[in-house]
């Protein structure tokens, strides 16, 4: 939204009940109330939200990055409309969409592939015989979905049947579709990605690669750009790959396409995401390219105003997801009311976020509260100014993930850039973040709780000597 009032473009933003008070809503020009809390009465219904577009004159639908962002029926219903959907094509959607089709779609471009199969197989004895030829262990993947949804690894033969079995049976409760790949289970897989931007004139760049190993529950905690390690020959090659890709598919618009590389950044074509990625903010801050702007020119019918050679490196950005969730307690969602909530300023900081001090973080959508970037000329600079960052982020009222994003950017592995995607499994256990807290520190935090609740400062005979020997104070609050 700041973005289009940059450009002088008014906005209307659509909420649910349960956003009524929520940031976006109030930050837009207008805004129209779409039905109840649960998404499936407000956020994913398509007509609702073309309605809206249409009861207020607007000429566009950005669709964002969650809900109906990769729904090629939502593209053609706003196209049908007489909208610009700011996206890609239709066509790019559904190809994409599929991750047995999209690897049959770049297998021609000189896209390198983890070794497996690119057709759909349901039979599980077929499937076996795949398996042995590949060589263990070898990924079960479902065709459709993600999210972890219909995974399995399977390191023996022995094994693999009753893995397929229980892949395909969560594949066809979460997708409705029980098809699966067999391909080679890369160990120590880091998760790399490439920003892509294209117009509909046929220009296509790369804005570079993000690192985005550091995931719980198969889902991105802590990205950076770029990849600590990647050599220049590396990054060039991946940024073709990247390209190609979206060459694979008429692709416009912005787009992320996602590779799985080995120890030695040996990498192979994974999926690609046809929307704006949460992540965006680090590529946006190490290129000084603003994608949503990029994203509705396209729209609108521009051609890029750059070609690669244009686009150039400068620094190194870090970015850690703020969810409200309990990182001791497996990550589980900690809802609750914003009692304080103060984000971190100064040099190379920005903060992305829909919240405010006062809001309840809502039960019904993913419980994160913001985005935190830190920028610097090296990524040393950059870790050191998140983590100052993340001291100064003050968040009372529900539990956070920033205590593991700091246990993450301290630990040796990560400093040291030799980290992948089992980085949690590895290296994290709950109790790790478990504070003990001195009497004086629990007297502390009573005290806070009690100034919190009345609104007037209360004075305690330890305070002195807490605030000498503890910030629990100055943390919290």
């Amino acid at each position: 939204m700041r973005t289009a009032k940059e450009m002088g473009i008014k906005t209307v933003a659509v909420y649910s009940e349960a956003d009524t008070l929520a940031v976006h809503a109030r930050f837009a020009d207008e805004a129209v109330c779409i039905g109840p809390p649960p998404a499936s009465a407000s956020y994913l219904v398509m007509e609702r939200i073309i309605q809206a577009a249409k009861e207020t004159g607007a000429d566009a639908i950005h669709p964002g990055y969650g809900f109906l962002s990769e729904n090629a029926v939502f593209a053609e219903k706003v196209a049908a409309a007489g909208l610009i959907f700011i996206g890609p094509s239709t066509h790019a959607i559904r190809v994409m969409g599929d991750k047995i089709t999209s690897k049959q779609t770049v297998k021609s471009f000189n896209v390198p592939l983890v070794p497996g199969m690119d057709e759909p197989i349901t039979d599980v004895k077929h499937a076996k015989q795949i398996a042995d030829e590949i060589g263990y262990p070898v990924m079960i993947k479902a065709s459709a979905g993600g999210g972890g949804k219909g995974m399995r690894i399977v390191e023996n033969a022995a094994d693999f049947e009753s893995q397929m079995e229980r892949a395909q049976s969560e594949a066809r409760n979460s997708f409705g579709n029980d098809a699966v790949f067999v391909e080679k289970f890369i160990s120590s897989p880091k998760h790399i990605e490439v920003q892509v931007l294209g117009d509909q004139h046929g220009n296509i760049v790369h804005l570079f690669e993000r690192e985005c190993s550091i995931q719980r529950r198969h889902q991105k905690v802590v990205e950076e750009a770029p990849s600590a390690l990647m050599t220049p020959e590396k990054r060039m090659a991946i940024g073709a790959a990247a390209v190609n890709v979206a060459k694979s598919c008429g692709y416009y618009g912005a787009g992320t396409v996602e590779f799985i590389a080995d120890e030695h950044f040996n990498f192979y074509f994974l999926e690609m995401n046809t929307r704006l990625q949460v992540e965006h903010p680090v590529t946006e801050q190490i290129t000084g390219i603003d994608l949503v702007k990029q994203q509705i020119l396209v729209a609108e019918g521009y051609a890029l105003t750059f070609k690669q050679e244009d686009i150039t490196l400068t620094g190194h950005a870090v970015e850690i997801r703020v969810y409200a969730e309990d990182p001791s307690n497996n990550f589980l969602p900690d809802i609750g009311k914003l009692i304080r909530y103060v984000p971190p300023k100064g040099p190379g900081i920005r903060v992305d976020d829909g919240m405010e001090e006062g809001l309840e973080v809502p039960v019904f959508y993913d419980p994160m509260i913001a985005k935190l970037v830190a920028t610097g000329a090296n990524r040393a600079e950059a870790i050191a100014r998140l983590l100052r960052a993340i001291d100064e982020y003050t968040i009372v009222g529900v539990k956070t993930t920033l205590p593991f994003c700091k246990f993450v950017l301290k630990h040796e592995r990560f400093v040291l850039g030799k980290f992948n995607t089992k980085f949690v499994e590895e290296h994290f256990k709950p109790d790790m973040l478990i504070d003990s807290l001195s009497h004086e520190e629990e007297e502390m935090a009573a005290l806070v709780a009690l100034e919190v609740i009345t609104g007037s400062k209360v004075n305690s005979p330890t305070e002195s000597k807490a605030n000498k020997s503890s910030n629990w104070r100055q943390r919290i609050r």
